[in-house]
C-alpha cells in the first residue's frame, strides 16, 4: 500500500470518529510538523486540505518547497499552531493561511505588519498555568479588539487541553466553546489525536490530528 493509500485510509478514520460524537462539518487539520515533505505532499494528495505546523524554520522551509497554502494561493491551507516568537512572523508570513496561536498585543502588531488583513484565532490557556501558550480568559476580549483593530480577521479561538481527567477535559473545552458564542466566533480549534471526541461532544469546529494519521514522530 502506498503511503497516499495509508494517509487516505487515516483520513477516512479521522472523519469516522468525528462523526460518532456528532460532529458535522467539523475541519481536520493535518499536523505535520516533523515529517517530511514528502509525507505533507502525500498528505495533500490523500485529501488534507488544511495542515498544521509548529516551528517557523522548519515551517518556512517545507512551505518554501511544496508551495502556497495561503489564502487563494492553492487548494490547501496553512495553519501556524505552535507558539510564535514575534520575531519570526516575518518568516512564516509568506505562506500562513491561518494563525491559530495568537496570544499577545506584540504578536499581533507584528502579523498586522507582515500580513495584513490576515486570518487569526485567539489561543487561550486552558491549563491555566504558567509558562504554558495562549491568553487568559479575562484577555481574550481586548486581544480580539486588539486585533480587529489592526485589521486582522478574527475567526476564532483555539485552545489545548489540560493534562486531566476527561471529566475536566470536558469542563475546559466547553468553557472555550461558550466564549467563542459570547465573543460570537464561529470558529473553535479544539481536540487532538487523544480526545477530538470529547472536543467534538463540547462544540469544537476544528481538530487538530498529528500522530493519528502519521503515527509516531520520531
Amino acid at each position: 500500500m502506498s503511503l497516499v493509500d495509508e494517509l487516505i485510509e487515516a483520513r477516512e478514520r479521522i472523519e469516522q470518529r468525528v462523526a460518532a460524537a456528532g460532529g458535522v462539518g467539523v475541519r481536520i487539520v493535518a499536523v505535520t510538523k516533523t515529517h517530511p515533505v514528502e509525507t505533507v505532499r502525500a498528505a495533500i494528495s490523500a485529501g488534507f486540505t488544511d495542515l498544521g505546523e509548529n516551528y517557523a524554520a522548519e515551517f518556512a522551509a517545507k512551505a518554501g518547497e511544496i508551495g502556497g497554502g495561503a489564502p487563494g494561493a492553492a487548494t490547501w491551507r496553512w495553519h501556524f499552531i505552535g507558539q510564535l516568537q514575534t520575531n519570526k512572523v516575518r518568516v512564516v508570513a509568506p505562506f500562513v493561511g491561518l494563525y491559530q496561536s495568537v496570544d499577545r498585543p506584540s504578536l499581533i502588531a507584528e502579523i498586522a505588519k507582515r500580513s495584513p488583513g490576515a486570518s487569526v484565532m485567539i489561543q487561550v490557556n486552558l491549563a491555566d498555568v504558567e509558562g504554558r501558550g495562549g491568553a487568559s480568559f479575562s484577555d481574550v476580549g481586548p486581544l480580539i479588539e486588539s486585533a480587529r483593530d489592526a485589521g486582522l480577521n478574527v475567526c476564532g479561538l483555539m485552545g489545548v487541553a489540560p493534562v486531566a481527567d476527561d471529566s475536566t477535559t470536558a469542563a475546559a473545552f466547553g468553557r472555550l466553546r461558550r466564549q467563542c458564542d459570547v465573543e460570537a466566533l464561529v470558529e473553535c480549534s479544539m481536540g487532538m489525536s487523544g480526545d477530538l471526541e470529547i472536543a467534538v461532544a463540547e462544540g469544537s469546529t476544528m481538530v487538530r490530528i498529528g500522530s493519528a494519521i502519521f503515527g509516531s514522530r520520531g
